[in-house]
């Protein structure tokens, strides 16, 4: 068995002429959520991205699943959401999920889109289409294409941004349920008080790993009251 679900080491990634990653080293175990943090600009996207295989790189290893990122085989194991909900608007949600399981191989795509759509408490809106959804709904549809082939790996990019706090706290309780199924999620976020749910954080800044340890160490450590004021604490310490 992998002990760590991503292993990235000396990762050097450009955009748009500008240095995104100067060499990032980090390790994601398997089984936990982790929770990539930090203000927007500062790479998350970026380092998810390259992790799934569609972010070209300058230089540096990345090894997913035991696996180098991108690979075919684990075209399955690994589900991705991005910021911007990706699904068709001229199909049903229901529709959607199956979609994307019949792409996978999934082998009773209606039956896994449907326990799939359940998961993310969306069976009411199992046949509207998914542009007639709201922005939230939206994002819980395109979280059940992620899940439909039953993933090993989820990568989720800012899930919960625009959701209300209710939805929100849904979809964690939901995380904390897949990873207690042995799912190992790599969630980013930039609303710290999402940072006491993970098992994990890595608290990044304009590429730069600040902070990589469970939420009770990083309070410890900076004896700060909260994620937030930790990551402001490690910020300071760095300029300084």
């Amino acid at each position: 068995m992998v002990n760590s679900a991503i292993e990235i080491s000396g990762l050097r990634v450009s955009r748009g002429g500008r240095l995104v990653l100067p060499g990032l080293d980090l390790q994601v175990p398997t089984g936990q959520v982790v929770g990539l943090l930090g203000p927007s600009g500062g790479g998350k996207s970026t380092v998810m991205r390259a992790i799934v295989g569609v972010q070209q790189i300058d230089d540096g290893r990345i090894e997913v699943l035991g696996r180098p990122a991108g690979h075919p085989a684990l075209r399955r194991r690994v589900g991705y959401v991005t910021q911007s909900p990706s699904v068709y608007g001229d199909l049903t949600v229901g529709e959607n999920v199956a979609h994307f399981a019949r792409l996978l191989g999934v082998a009773d795509p209606g039956a896994a889109a449907r326990e799939a759509i359940e998961r993310v408490d969306l069976t009411s809106h199992a046949q509207a289409r998914a542009d007639a959804l709201s922005g939230g709904q939206r994002s819980r549809a395109s979280l059940a294409a992620a899940l439909v082939g039953a993933p090993e790996l989820l990568v989720l990019d800012e899930p919960t941004v625009g959701l209300d706090p209710v939805l929100r706290r849904d979809l964690w309780d939901l995380f904390r349920r897949l990873a207690g199924d042995g799912v190992t999620l790599l969630v980013s976020s930039h609303v710290m008080d999402e940072a006491s749910r993970c098992d994990r954080l890595v608290l990044l800044r304009e590429g730069e790993v600040l902070a990589d340890e469970t939420p009770a160490e990083l309070l410890r450590r900076t004896g700060a009251p909260d994620a937030e004021s930790a990551f402001l604490s490690l910020v300071d310490g760095a300029a300084a």
